[in-house]
């Protein structure tokens, strides 16, 4: 490895502040010696190098005067190494870079130890409602198991009457300085397992761990236009934190349960309507169902089955609005009579006669389904 620090690092003389410390992180994780077994001293030196080089550049005065007089400047000014390892942790070099001294080390660092509590986990509840709740909005009660603080202990994890104590090991700080070769680093105390405390007398309610099972009853207000699959975030109802940490969120996952009539599409509804043959034929007037009770619609003489008909603003609302912003579709189909007697059969014999006499004028998609049937098999051809 070269002994130019911007060499060392592989950045240009010119480089910013977040590009030499993108290099020292990406050479740091390549040469670490808990990365590579500690087996390798050219792995361990060029580690010191990458450490060397940075802590000269990432400082404006040591990074000026080494730009100007080299290495001996940096001797003059700031005795007789630039750097060196004497007792800092190693998480402080890696300033911002949590996640690495997590990645290397495991557990949390000790930063996020200094901080205390933890925060409590996010839940989420799975809420089957229907159509007509979603159409109109409504309040829901629900029952929520979540880890709740333990009342015998308040919270500490430690019996009552008695408190946890301070880890005479790490000193309340959760790590400890390990020595490995030239480099003094800090992992996860051993002791206290990083929780910078030690309970001896723990809680007989919680085992100790400061929180515990309750059910806890939630009104959930749901807003008018929800849809299957959206969620709703209910801020501080999840679970409590540990050692005073902020309590988590929980999240309520709609589901719309299938309607014996309508089918949502968005903001429209759709729902199919039977018609007899002969209401078909000489048109009529048809109830027809909707969220906001019975409607009619008018139907012209010689409907076709299939044909559709739009009430507008019938349908379902925009998310959180009173407004029905979707149509209700409603599509008839013509059912076939079954069953019929002998009267009725003849008389519709002599319908169907009727009928024949002038099958253009009365079926006006009869004589150009025929035209394409005959050109289909002059085309193909026949199956012999």
């Amino acid at each position: 490895m070269p002994d130019d620090y911007y060499e060392v690092l592989g950045v240009q003389r010119g480089a910013s502040d977040a590009d030499i410390k993108k290099a020292y992180r990406r050479l740091a994780m390549k040469y670490h010696p808990d990365r590579n077994d500690g087996t390798s001293t050219e792995n361990e030196e060029n580690f010191k190098k990458v450490n060397e080089a940075y802590a000269v550049l990432s400082d404006k005065e040591k990074r000026g005067v080494y730009d100007q007089y080299g290495r001996e400047g940096l001797k003059g000014q700031f005795g007789s190494s630039a750097f060196s390892f004497d007792g800092q942790g190693f998480e402080d070099l890696f300033g911002g870079f949590d996640d690495l001294f997590s990645s290397v080390f495991g557990g949390r660092t000790r930063s996020s130890r200094r901080h205390g509590g933890e925060p409590g986990e996010n839940l989420q509840y799975d809420l089957a409602i229907t159509l007509e709740q979603a159409a109109r909005g409504d309040t829901v009660e629900i029952d929520v198991n979540a880890l709740r603080h333990c009342d015998d202990c308040q919270g500490t994890g430690a019996k009552p009457g008695t408190s946890p104590i301070t880890c005479p090991v790490c000193e309340g700080t959760g790590q400890q300085a390990i020595n490995r070769g030239f480099l003094r680093v800090a992992s996860t105390c051993g002791q206290c397992r990083g929780e910078g405390q030690i309970i001896e007398q723990p809680c007989h309610a919680c085992n100790g761990r400061g929180r515990r099972p309750k059910r806890k009853s939630l009104a959930v207000t749901v807003p008018p236009g929800i849809d299957d699959g959206m969620r709703l975030k209910l801020r501080g109802e999840g679970a409590d934190g540990v050692r005073g940490g902020p309590i988590g969120d929980l999240y309520i996952q709609f589901t719309i349960k299938p309607h014996p009539i309508f089918e949502r599409d968005g903001r429209n509804l759709h729902c199919r309507v039977p018609i007899s043959f002969a209401n078909a034929t000489i048109g009529t007037s048809l109830e027809v169902p909707s969220l906001d009770g019975k409607l009619r619609i008018k139907v012209p003489e010689g409907t076709q089955s299939g044909r559709e008909f739009r009430l507008r603003g019938k349908g379902m609302p925009g998310i959180r609005s009173d407004q029905r912003q979707g149509d209700l579709i409603c599509q008839v189909f013509i059912e076939t009579p079954r069953s019929l007697n002998a009267k009725q059969k003849e008389l519709l014999a002599a319908f169907q006669e009727s009928l024949d006499e002038a099958p253009a004028k009365h079926s006006p998609t009869h004589d150009n389904w025929f035209e394409k049937l005959k050109s289909y098999f002059n085309n193909n051809g026949d199956s012999e």
